[in-house]
This record gives structure tokens, C-alpha cells and sequence, in this order.
């Protein structure tokens, strides 16, 4: 009888840990608060019209059928590890030979910050984005900040790309409709150089676009909070604004900081190179819930968080066999992202040896267009998978 494999998550990681592990010959469970996989990296288009909330959407059941795996879209409430026990949101206690614990991350809180939108929080945030922008646009005339978080206690849960690129897609937007002189877009951040994390050339190439398309800064300042009227920031400065969308930096997921998990100081669960939780043989932790390890740079993204789910899985087989884990994550972490502007994108990869920048005008908004379809097509075996 085939050893019981518990996937906890439905994201990026959690799909993969579960198809992999399949794949493997495992019997799989996965458990998800939704029943369906949102696309976070193509969402941006959501707001702007380009594409609808369906196209960011992978239905869960129907993935888990084609795959193979069970799916229970339910919360989870509890982790014992020590017990070997998942607890429920509806009260079904589930068991396991191997758990892989794939949840995401929660969000730093910055106060007043249910005065903002996120592009990267729930899902349904994107249409209340979307209906916003559409009643300045019918206005005619706004004030529209960006802006993201930081967490010093582990900069590597920062994610600040999709705020470049919202910004970027909505000047675009606003160009198209003849509005652009009528609105204030304006990008925030606490940090110094927000997005240098990609490289000394990325950054030089996001303010330079920043400039180009007549977007304000404010780098630097940290935020006291938010109100209806826009950004405080702790040297007394104000931001004004009709609209702020806002990205807060992730930290430990709420459902670990009461559990017998290890944790870091930022709450993220401490695991080895193996992504096996430090201290428990067969619990495994994969994406944004874990605590990275790596250079300075490392960042949390969705093509790590796939990596992390292989390694693991790649791992467990071996456990089950009888034999000691020697597949890693630590050399394989990298940057990789495409970059969208709206009518443009450029590709950046960063990892121990070099980071890079290919600009790709016109051609990589269509090639980043093509990638989320691929995905969806390809998680459905309706395309063969390249990676």
C-alpha cells in the first residue's frame, strides 16, 4: 500500500508538491482554502482590463482529477506534528506517512492598512482594484499610489515586483485613454533602492522607466500608516491619494506561530537544505512558508517555490525507500522574472555567478501573456510541460 502523502496548500507550491508526489506513486491529499489556484504573476492585468479574472484562475478538483491526487478545499486549523495530525477548519483530523506543508505566508501589519488595496492579497482584491480604477477613470482625474512593505527580520519575503509592474501597466492605461496628465502615480517603499535585490542594472532600469513615465518616488521613508486619504510615513511626510494599493512583506503564516514547528525570527518555519523541518523526520515545508536560506538577495518567488516542492518530493521517495535525503534547494536558488511594462517587459535572472537584464520591447508583454497560458495549459496536460 502506497505511503500517504499530505499536501497543505494550493498555491504554486502546494500543486506541484502534490503532482510531483504523485507522480512519484505516492497517494496524495491535498487541502486547500480554495478551490481553485489563483495566478498571482499575471493578475496585474486584472485591474487594467487586459484580461478577466477566470484567466487567472486554475480550477483545483478538476487539476486533481487529471492528476490523480485528492482534493479537500476546507482551512486548516491545526498542525501537530509531534502527533502526526492535521486538524481542519470544519473539524476532520486527517493523518499522514509525510506532510509537506505548502500554506504561503501571512502579511506584516502596517496600521490602517483595511484602507488599502492589494494586488497580492485576496483574490477578489483585484476586482475591487479593477472597479476603483474604472470610477477615477470615469472621473476623469486621480491620485493613484503604489507602494509595498519591507520586513527586516527576513528581507527575502519582500515582493516588490508586481508593484513596478502595476504601476508601469496602469500608466499605460491611462496613456491609451488620453488621460495620463490627469492622474498623480506615484510608487512608495521603505527601503532605499527598492528592487535592487535583482541587481545593480534592474534597478538602474526600473527608475529609469519610473522617470520616463513621469512616476513620482518616495524611497526610503517607512510607514507610520494608512488612512482614507492616502500615506503617513514616520517622518511626518504625507502621501495623498484616491486609490493605494499597497503590498505588505510576508511573515510567518498565523496558523504556525502557536505550533510545535520551529520557527525563525520572522515566524517562516526553519527547515534544512533537504526543505525537511528541522527536528521532524517526515514533515517538509515548501515556498513561502519556509524559512530561506541563501545570499543576501534570495527571494521568495513561485519558480523556487516549485523547486522547493521537487526537492522535497525527490526526498520523501528516498525516505520511503529506506534511504538518507540528498536532494537541495540552496543551490538552486535564483531570481527569475519577466518583467512586465504594459507595452514592453525585460527578462532578469540573478543567481551566485551573474544577474541579468534583456530588455524585450513590445514582444515581452506578449511573451509573459504566453507564459500564463502555458501554465494553465500545461498543470491540465493539455501541453507538454518544459520544466
Amino acid at each position: 500500500m502506497a505511503d500517504k502523502v499530505l499536501v497543505l496548500g494550493g498555491g504554486f507550491a502546494g500543486l506541484e508538491s502534490a503532482i510531483a508526489a504523485r507522480k512519484a506513486g505516492f497517494d496524495v491529499t491535498m487541502v486547500s482554502d480554495r478551490d481553485y489556484l489563483y495566478i498571482y504573476p499575471i493578475s496585474i492585468w486584472i485591474p487594467t482590463r487586459e484580461i478577466g479574472f477566470g484567466d487567472v484562475c486554475l480550477p483545483l478538483a478538476e487539476t486533481a482529477g487529471i492528476h490523480g491526487f485528492r482534493l479537500i478545499a476546507a482551512p486548516v486549523a491545526a498542525v501537530d506534528a509531534a502527533a502526526g495530525k492535521v486538524r481542519l477548519g470544519d473539524g476532520r483530523t486527517l493523518g499522514y506517512d509525510y506532510l509537506i506543508i505548502a500554506v504561503g505566508a501571512g502579511k506584516v501589519p502596517v496600521p490602517g492598512m483595511e484602507h488599502t488595496l492589494s494586488i497580492c492579497g485576496p483574490p477578489a482584491a483585484s476586482l475591487e482594484i479593477r472597479d476603483r480604477i474604472d470610477s477615477l477613470i470615469a472621473r476623469g482625474r486621480g491620485r493613484i499610489a503604489v507602494g509595498f512593505g519591507g520586513n527586516p527580520k527576513d528581507p527575502s519575503a519582500v515582493r516588490g515586483g508586481p508593484a513596478f509592474e502595476f504601476i508601469f501597466n496602469l500608466h499605460n492605461l491611462l496613456r491609451k485613454k488620453g488621460l495620463r496628465d490627469n492622474f498623480e502615480l506615484t510608487l512608495f517603499a521603505p527601503m532605499p533602492k527598492p528592487g535592487i535585490r535583482l541587481g545593480e542594472d534592474a534597478y538602474e532600469m526600473l527608475v529609469s522607466w519610473l522617470g520616463r513615465m513621469g512616476i513620482e518616488r518616495r524611497f526610503g521613508l517607512k510607514i507610520k500608516e494608512f488612512d482614507k486619504g492616502g500615506v503617513v510615513f514616520e517622518d511626518g511626510s504625507r502621501l495623498e491619494s484616491d486609490l493605494t494599493m499597497f503590498i505588505a512583506a510576508g511573515r510567518g503564516h498565523d496558523l504556525f506561530m502557536e505550533s510545535d514547528l520551529p520557527g525563525n525570527e520572522a515566524g517562516f518555519i526553519r527547515i534544512d537544505d533537504h526543505c525537511r523541518v528541522e527536528g521532524c523526520g517526515n514533515v517538509f515545508a515548501v515556498g513561502d512558508c519556509a524559512a530561506l536560506e541563501g545570499p543576501d538577495w534570495r527571494a521568495k518567488q513561485g519558480h523556487l517555490a516549485e523547486v522547493m516542492a521537487r526537492v522535497a518530493v525527490e526526498n520523501i521517495r528516498a525516505l520511503a525507500a529506506g534511504r538518507a535525503p540528498v536532494a537541495g534547494y540552496r543551490d538552486k536558488v535564483s531570481i527569475l522574472c519577466v518583467m512586465d511594462f504594459g507595452n514592453g517587459a525585460a527578462l532578469v535572472h540573478r543567481d551566485e555567478n551573474r544577474a541579468v537584464v534583456r530588455p524585450m520591447p513590445v514582444v515581452g508583454h506578449w511573451l509573459k501573456k504566453a507564459w500564463g497560458a502555458y501554465w494553465k495549459l500545461s498543470r491540465r496536460k493539455l501541453c507538454p510541460r518544459l520544466l
